[in-house]
């Protein structure tokens, strides 16, 4: 199944739970797309889909400037992974097909 779509996700953050959703497009192995949060609206760039394994970066401004590096794992109605958070490491992630 393909990882296009509406997801509703959740970032486990040293800062607590982050949901959004998460829209992603997909064109050959091209992935592209935004993620939405309260902080607002923000861009996918550099996403590559190779099958169902997905990577993507986002850039936060709020609570502070940071690249989030997305590595992720679609599974039917489902995706997984992990976030590079800058230097604050590595958070999971997990979603749900909207």
């Amino acid at each position: 199944m393909s990882a296009e779509g509406t997801w509703t996700t959740t970032i486990n953050t040293p800062m607590g739970a982050q949901t959004g959703t998460l829209i992603l497009s997909i064109n050959g192995s091209e992935l592209s797309g935004t993620m939405q949060n309260p902080q607002g609206e923000m861009a996918i760039t550099g996403g590559k889909a190779d099958g169902d394994n997905l990577s993507w970066t986002t850039s936060i401004t709020s609570p502070m400037p940071m690249d989030l590096e997305f590595s992720a794992t679609v599974t039917g109605d489902e995706i997984a992974g992990t976030v590079k958070l800058g230097a604050f490491g590595d958070a999971d992630f997990n979603g749900t097909r909207a």
